[in-house]
């Protein structure tokens, strides 16, 4: 769901690349005219190859129907002109005793005629299935394109657009598009034939017909490019209003919506956002139309005079009733099909258009890749070290440096514990640690390499990461801990033994299919919705079943009762220090809970991006710094509500046994 937010800084800039200038000059004209055919044509043989990829047999039915569109309509008139001229020989008994040579133009007519609605009701079942395949495999194209890029990307307002532009157009565009180009050349087709026949009588007729429409042309063209421009400007406007219609039906937010009686704000704001953009949508609109008007008036006038011209010639004797029919045919076949051309060109011109956004999407760059031509790998039974050198991050499309020359060395088997108020760069460190994002300066050493220089998916194997925002996935329990390595997820045994160091294992019993329980209700009636501390557990049980060298947790055990807390502190402890002999894990967490920090071999402080302490919980106390302060005035504050109670004569719920003191480790 996306969130309102300003105008993206490249917006501007990318419409600009789309939007060439106009000349200036007359003699430039042809040149830009070309240029911008040709920047048409790229776009619509790149929708051929995406309909081409998608199946071969797409392709070519259409060119098949194509060509039969084309020439079926010509045939039908010729056949109807000899039919009329025979009706009215056997009006005047010039046929005699022959019914057959009326019959059996009647009998080759309706053949015909059921021969082109057998091949169009077939045509429109391809048609029909090749939407789906189509649809299907561009959404496979995009899927794909999204699991490449890089995360920096999503915290830029302009990269949503793209996201959702590239999304919207893998519906029916491309399928329309093509079928509409093959529809302008079927249109073509026909319409040479009829020129062909018109012109024989009248020769200036077609000529006429194609200039009065050239101004229909023109307007059509110049209103679709600048119906394109403001629907790509006013992007924000439709992320707006797709957040606020989604806040009033999102499951998570509805209690609050409800409670604080916002219902009606919201809709407010969707209101004023739409009643915005749709002022400029009807102005566009409303003008294409009047003017359009405007010119079929003279188009109709046109179609009137050579109406009356041929009329004239039936009159006088010059032209039979099958002529009549044929060339009035011709007359209004050239008309509508230069009327169509325009009007279906110009829909392929904006649709085309449209297409920029997924070819924009699908040709973003990825960047956290190798920088070597073949990828170092991981040496998995090494021990791994990491250090930061020097290192300095600022997210995307911004100046302010979140992290300030970060230098820390982390030891295979350590259990270090990141600690700071919120904004510190915690998060952030970790991201840059597991090469989420590359540090804008300074270098991080993997095993005493740039870390840049590995495969980044042998790299990402290395770590079982839990974010802050953990992942709620609408599968099983037994999938949702799967996960965390997709080769094993079907190894039962070990998805228990996983959900039992997260202290998962008696909730999941509790539940009705127990491990084959289907969570959220997204597919499932009978879906089960867990608490926040019970989604915690399980996305814990994903991290430990990952089974990695390194462990990384942000804010772990946030939503959990102390005791489950505790139960899991004490598995990353083993994971750090196992008593069985074992290869030591690192493990490396989050957490504002400083208690937990007290088992861990280092504690790194972060105050505005920077390290400000390093070292054991004993050696910081000791320095009584930042450390110490935030430490204090947590267990300070479980003192005063201990005291508290007990001076009220309630018991203490002291979960951690005695008081903690300084230099000592809180309950949890």
């Amino acid at each position: 769901m996306f969130g309102p937010m300003m105008g993206p800084p490249g917006m501007g800039s990318e419409r600009d690349k789309l939007k060439e200038p106009k000349p200036t000059r007359l003699r430039d004209w042809p040149s830009y005219i070309v240029r911008n055919t040709g920047k048409t044509l790229r776009r619509l043989f790149y929708i051929y190859g995406l309909v081409w990829d998608a199946r071969p047999w797409i392709f070519l039915t259409m060119i098949f129907m194509t060509v039969f569109n084309g020439v079926s309509p010509v045939l039908g008139a010729y056949i109807s002109k000899l039919l009329l001229d025979a009706l009215a020989k056997a009006a005047t008994g010039d046929l005699g005793d022959n019914f057959w040579a009326l019959g059996g133009l009647l009998v080759f007519q309706i053949a015909y005629q059921f021969f082109v609605s057998f091949v169009n009701s077939l045509n429109n079942m391809v048609n029909r299935l090749s939407n789906e395949i189509i649809v299907y495999s561009i959404k496979l194209k995009i899927m794909n394109k999204a699991k490449t890029i890089d995360l920096a990307n999503f915290d830029l307002p302009e990269f949503y657009s793209k996201l959702e532009n590239a999304n919207r157009e893998a519906g029916n565009r491309p399928l329309s598009i093509m079928s509409a180009s093959f529809s302008v050349i079927s249109t073509i087709i026909s319409m040479v034939g009829f020129i062909a026949i018109l012109g024989s009588l009248m020769w200036y007729a077609p000529l006429l017909i194609v200039l009065v429409s050239l101004p229909s042309a023109i307007v059509s063209f110049k209103y679709r490019g600048k119906m394109f421009r403001y629907i790509r400007h006013r992007s924000k406007d439709r992320r707006q209003m797709e957040y606020y219609s989604n806040l009033l039906v999102n499951k998570d937010l509805v209690k609050e919506v409800k409670l604080f009686n916002l219902a009606d704000f919201f809709i407010d704001k969707y209101k004023t956002v739409f009643l915005n953009y749709y002022r400029g949508v009807r102005n566009l609109i409303m003008t294409e139309s009047f003017i359009g008007i405007g010119l079929s008036v003279l188009n109709s006038g046109l179609s009137a005079f050579i109406f009356l011209k041929i009329a004239r010639k039936v009159f006088d004797g010059i032209l039979t009733v099958g002529d009549w029919s044929l060339y009035t045919n011709a007359l209004y076949s050239i008309s509508h099909s230069v009327s169509s051309i325009v009007h279906t060109a110009a829909t392929i011109y904006e649709g085309t258009l449209y297409i920029d956004n997924m070819i924009t999407f699908m040709d973003e760059p990825t960047t956290v890749v190798s920088i070597l031509a073949e990828p170092r790998k991981v040496d998995k039974k090494a021990p791994h070290v990491i250090e930061f050198k020097n290192c300095s991050f600022a997210y995307p499309g911004t100046d302010k440096k979140v992290l300030k020359n970060i230098n820390l060395k982390i030891e295979q088997g350590q259990t270090i514990v990141l600690v700071g108020l919120n904004g510190a760069g915690k998060t952030t460190l970790l991201k840059l640690l597991t090469r989420l994002y590359d540090p804008t300066e300074g270098v991080i050493l993997f095993d005493g390499h740039d870390i840049r220089e590995y495969d980044v998916n042998e790299l990402y194997s290395v770590f079982g990461i839990i974010f802050q925002d953990f992942g709620k996935y609408a599968f099983t329990v037994s999938e949702n801990i799967g996960f965390g390595q997709l080769d094993n997820m079907n190894d039962r045994e070990r998805i228990e033994k996983a959900s039992e160091k997260s202290a998962a294992t008696e909730f999941i019993g509790n539940l009705a299919d127990g491990y084959d329980t289907a969570l959220t209700r997204v597919f499932e009636e009978s879906g089960r919705e867990l608490s926040i501390g019970q989604w915690q557990k399980i996305a814990v049980a994903r991290a430990f079943f990952r089974d990695s060298s390194i462990m990384i947790l942000d804010e772990p055990t946030a939503s959990l009762d102390p005791m489950a807390e505790q139960e899991i502190f004490s598995q990353f402890d083993e994971l750090s220090h196992p008593k069985t002999g074992g290869v030591p894990k690192t493990t490396i967490f989050v957490s504002h809970r400083l208690s937990s920090a007290t088992i861990a071999d280092k504690i790194v402080v972060l105050e505005n991006g920077q390290i400000v302490e390093e070292g054991h919980h004993r050696d910081l106390i000791r320095i009584d710094g930042k450390y110490a302060e935030l430490f204090n005035t947590q267990a300070k504050r479980y003192i005063e509500n201990v005291d508290m109670a007990e001076s009220e004569g309630e018991p203490s719920h002291n979960f951690g046994g005695n008081r903690p003191h300084r230099g000592g480790r809180p309950p949890m």
